[in-house]
């Protein structure tokens, strides 16, 4: 195997202060370690990825028992509590263990994943298709993030949400079924993780509309005091933050189609002023949209050498 010991960390970036204090949306990140046991179960804001080069990995999803494999890419919800409870690190005693965190704001604003989306948000635990990766590739994305080049982490993030794609359209195998079942009108007791679950849902889906907390609340027939300490108490961010990534996640993405001008982009971004769009996407970026986007131009522009 070949070498993957610690190579200088990534550069600092302005859009990363934004996850910085919420459990709600981790950073993105790339690992190799030893497989551990963990002494409880945790929970963070990612789409986690799972890769063993030998043996076996035992986990439990709120208690439900999985079992993952050596090479295939093992994807789950991370904020379900989960815990590696058992290792089997194969014949050769020396497995080891590579994670992909990918943001869940991030994950959620990847188009066209469609029935692989619902899976992870229904608590499914997915294994990608035998040739989605290989050892080689996980070393190489973790030689790009690790390099400090945003231009090669920007690659990286894209070759995710293509290998993403591409599983969702020929299939994936299922390791633990979807739990967390749709709200319908009939439906009592509903726990915690499905109530916010549908409120994700609805929030996504109408991201460039008026989202009160009273309009999503009703949605899952709830009192709108309890929705909102509800979703906090789960996703570990405030409703309202929580909407108004999604919708700086919206925003970027139209910037860098570059089709619309900056009014449009905040109104397809659901946001209801430009000068509120102006104060969170600089908060957020730590540059004004404009800025971003002759970033972006000039990025575009052929070098010469």
């Amino acid at each position: 195997m070949s070498d993957l010991s610690p190579a200088p960390g990534p550069a600092p970036r302005p859009d990363r202060k934004f996850y910085a204090n919420t459990r709600a949306f981790g950073r993105f990140g790339v690992r190799w370690f030893a497989p551990l046991l963990m002494s409880s179960e945790h929970w963070h804001g990612h789409i986690e990825f799972n890769w063993l080069t030998g043996g076996s990995m035992e986990y439990l999803f709120d208690g439900r028992p999985v079992r993952i494999p050596a090479n295939r890419l093992a994807m789950f919800w991370a904020g379900i509590p989960h815990q590696t409870v058992g290792i089997d690190t194969g014949p050769a005693q020396d497995s080891r263990q590579c994670n992909i965190y990918l943001p869940l704001d991030a994950f959620l604003y990847m188009p066209n994943l469609g029935d692989l989306t619902e899976t992870m948000m229904a608590g499914g635990v997915a294994l990608l298709p035998e040739d989605a990766a290989d050892t080689a590739l996980l070393q190489r994305w973790y030689a790009d993030y690790r390099s400090g080049k945003p231009e090669r982490a920007d690659v990286l993030k894209s070759e995710i949400a293509n290998m993403l794609r591409r599983s969702a359209m020929i299939g994936w195998d299922v390791l633990l079924p979807p739990w967390i079942e749709r709200l319908s009108p009939g439906t009592r007791a509903a726990s915690p993780l499905r109530y916010v679950v549908a409120m994700v849902r609805h929030i996504m889906e109408n991201l460039s509309e008026p989202l009160g907390a009273r309009d999503v609340a009703r949605v899952v027939g709830l009192h709108p005091n309890y929705a909102l300490n509800l979703f906090t108490s789960v996703m570990g961010i405030a409703m309202q933050k929580f909407v108004i990534r999604m919708r700086l996640i919206r925003a970027r993405s139209l910037l860098f189609e570059g089709n619309l001008s900056i009014a449009n982009v905040a109104f397809e971004s659901g946001f209801c002023s430009q000068s509120q769009f102006y104060e969170h996407f600089r908060s957020a970026y730590g540059m004004t949209p404009r800025e971003m986007q002759k970033r972006l131009v000039m990025s575009e522009q052929p070098q010469l050498a």
